[in-house]
């Protein structure tokens, strides 16, 4: 199998009803600037000035920030010199001259009013961004996140409890929040296995695997080259069966998983 494939034949056999999205580095290109803020922060403050590697970020990308943290001061060594706290203070002090000038992923914008508008599929955005830092990311980019109108699910969630990514609850939440719509208007639920999960980071695409949807990974290519085939193979299959390898938003084909007008 190569490591990027065009779409596979599983689909052809099933119809999907509801697409689940992250956010970061799959419809905004934030990750570069997080890795900007990271390398600014480890070197500013802590005298390292490496910057932030693939091989650390593909172990951080996706999860909730607490934990991220978590594993940048154990990798750096900061354990005696930094909280997770103060870390996190840090981080917050330069994320809002960066923020604004984040754009839209290649294809987001035409695969999202697609489904929206000509396809009506359900979405919902899935992040592990807390509400007030998806603001600070999303406030410029209206033209993208009306198009979710409320189906918006946060880390900061009541509902997750803490267990983000790669625990499937996320998506479980998002699916939850398009039902109680569909019932609400007498329609019949949507199951998990009828949804496709749209990832760009490892811990999401594996959340998105353990929730039961099918997953679309679409990840960053110098990410890729840090993941072994054997884990690719077990998160969409040796033959496809629970996911999809993609280039970027602009490659998938909604007609390949029942996505029809």
């Amino acid at each position: 199998m190569t490591r990027i494939e065009r779409q596979s034949n599983h689909s052809s056999q099933q119809k999907f009803r509801a697409c689940l999205f992250d956010m970061d580095g799959l419809l905004i290109n934030s990750e570069p600037i997080y890795t900007q803020i990271t390398s600014k922060l480890l070197k500013d403050n802590f005298g390292i000035t490496d910057g932030l590697s693939w091989e650390v970020k593909s172990q951080i990308q996706g999860l909730p920030g607490h934990k991220a943290i978590e594993i940048l001061i154990d990798h750096y060594h900061l354990q005696d010199r930094v909280t997770p706290e103060q870390f996190d203070k840090l981080g917050q002090r330069l994320q809002p001259e960066f923020w604004g000038k984040v754009g839209l992923m290649p294809g987001a914008l035409e695969l999202i009013t697609y489904l929206k508008f000509e396809a009506h599929v359900p979405i919902c955005v899935c992040t592990s961004t807390k509400s007030s830092k998806f603001q600070m990311k999303t406030s410029h980019l209206g033209e993208l996140f009306d198009l979710f109108d409320d189906n918006i699910i946060t880390g900061d969630h009541k509902g997750l409890k803490g267990n983000g990514k790669p625990n499937p609850d996320i998506w479980w939440l998002g699916l939850a929040e398009l039902n109680e719509d569909r019932v609400k208007k007498g329609l019949d639920e949507i199951k998990p296995s009828e949804c496709l999960v749209f990832e760009d980071a490892l811990n999401g695409a594996l959340s998105g695997k353990r929730s039961g949807a099918y997953v679309i990974w679409i990840p960053d290519h110098d990410n890729l080259k840090t993941i072994s085939q054997d884990v690719i193979n077990d998160i969409i299959g040796e033959n496809n069966e629970n996911g999809v390898l993609l280039e970027n938003l602009s490659q998938f084909e909604p007609e390949e998983f029942g996505l029809l007008v």
